[in-house]
């Protein structure tokens, strides 16, 4: 087996993956709150505050995978 090489923690690309994050989870939650079956304010922030923060862990991890195959890709193009 090849030996693979770990590089450390690039905090650009940390903070480029949170911000992403950040931003695909006000869209999700601007998406679903109106959905939520309550007339009480609290309950449909919470509720589609969890729903969004469900979505946006899914749009991480499609993102994180996403970047991987790139990588992969990339590297064995050469």
């Amino acid at each position: 087996m090849s030996s693979s090489e770990k590089k450390p923690l690039n905090v650009v690309s940390l903070v480029i993956d949170l911000a992403l994050t950040a931003v695909a989870f006000a869209i999700f939650y601007w998406l679903v709150h109106s959905h939520v079956p309550s007339s009480d304010p609290a309950m449909i922030k919470l509720w589609g505050g969890l729903a969004a923060g469900c979505m946006a862990g899914v749009f991480w991890l499609a993102w994180n995978m996403l970047k991987v195959v790139f990588k992969f890709q990339r590297a064995s193009r050469q």
